[in-house]
C-alpha cells in the first residue's frame, strides 16, 4: 500500500473543500482505507452494480455499512441508479434514525441527482471519473448532490439540479469533487460537439491533442454552465481521478474498477 493509502486508512475520504454553510458536511470517499473489495475494486468500493464485471455484492453490502458507521452518518445514504440523465428526485420525507436498519429499506430510484430540504437526510452520488456536484443553500437548509458525466453535463444535468433546489440560485453554492482532469481527459469529435452545441464559450475548455481528439476540462465546462443559472460560488474541481491511482477509482484509467462516493447532509 502506497504512503498515500495508508494515510488515508484513519479518514478514508476527502472532506470537500469549500466554505460549507452552517451544519452540512460533504465529502468524497478513497478507494483505499477501508472496505473488503477484492482487486479491481480494491478495496473500498461501494458501487453495486450486478454487470457480470461488477463487485460481489455482500461486499458492497458490508463496505457501506462500514461508510455509515465510520462518517457517524445520520441516516442511511440515498443510493440512486444512475443512468446519465437528467433526472433529479426530492427526498423531503421523513428519516429512519437508525441507519444501519435503514439502508436495507431504502429502494435506489433511477436518477442522477437529488435534493432535499430535511436534515439528517445522506445524499449520494457515485463516480469513478465522471463529476460529483454537491451544493448548498448558504443558509445551509438545503443540499443537493449531482451525478454529471459529459452525457449529463451535456444535457444539463447540472442546470436540472439547480432548477430542482427551493433556494435562489444566486444563494447557492457548489463543491465539485474528484473526477477525470483537464491534462488527461482526452474525447473525440462526438463529445466536442455536444458540448459545443451549448455554446462557443466551451471552446476555451478544449486543448487539440491529435486528430479528431481534444482534452476536455469539465470542471471548467460545469462552472460556465453553472454561472449561466446564477450559481457563481463554484468550489473544487481540481483533484484528477486519471492519475491519482493511489486514491481514487478511474474508469478511464482502469476499466473494470470501484467507485467512490460522495455524499452531503446537514443537521
Amino acid at each position: 500500500m502506497t504512503a498515500a493509502s495508508s494515510e488515508a486508512a484513519a479518514t478514508p475520504w476527502i472532506e470537500a473543500a469549500w466554505p460549507a454553510p452552517p451544519g452540512v458536511r460533504a465529502f468524497t470517499t478513497l478507494r483505499y482505507g477501508a472496505g473488503r473489495s477484492l482487486s479491481p475494486f480494491d478495496t473500498f468500493n461501494l458501487g453495486n452494480r450486478t454487470a457480470a464485471d461488477g463487485d460481489d455484492p455482500a461486499v458492497v453490502e458490508r463496505n457501506r455499512a462500514e461508510l455509515i458507521e465510520r462518517a457517524a452518518l445520520p441516516s442511511a445514504p440515498r443510493w440512486l441508479k444512475q443512468v446519465h440523465g437528467t433526472d433529479v428526485l426530492r427526498f423531503d420525507g421523513p428519516v429512519v434514525e437508525d441507519a444501519a436498519a435503514e439502508e436495507h429499506a431504502v429502494k435506489e430510484l433511477v436518477a442522477d441527482a437529488a435534493a432535499t430540504s430535511r436534515p439528517g437526510v445522506v445524499l449520494a452520488i457515485l463516480t469513478a471519473d465522471c463529476l460529483p456536484v454537491v451544493f448548498a443553500a448558504d443558509d445551509g437548509r438545503e443540499i443537493a448532490a449531482a451525478h454529471a458525466g459529459w452525457p449529463g453535463l451535456s444535457a444539463g444535468m447540472l442546470e436540472a439540479t439547480v432548477a430542482a433546489m427551493r433556494a435562489p440560485p444566486e444563494r447557492v453554492l457548489a463543491w465539485i469533487g474528484p473526477c477525470a482532469g483537464p491534462a488527461r481527459y482526452e474525447i473525440g469529435v462526438e463529445v466536442r460537439e455536444r458540448f459545443l452545441a451549448w455554446g462557443d464559450a466551451a471552446e476555451v475548455a478544449f486543448v487539440a491533442t491529435r486528430p479528431g481528439h481534444w482534452l476536455v476540462d469539465l470542471p471548467a465546462i460545469a462552472r460556465m454552465r453553472l454561472a449561466r443559472v446564477g450559481v457563481h460560488r463554484v468550489y473544487g474541481g481540481d483533484l484528477c481521478t486519471i492519475s491519482d491511482s493511489a486514491r481514487f477509482f478511474s474508469h478511464r484509467r482502469d476499466g473494470r474498477t470501484g467507485r467512490m462516493a460522495s455524499l452531503v447532509w446537514w443537521a
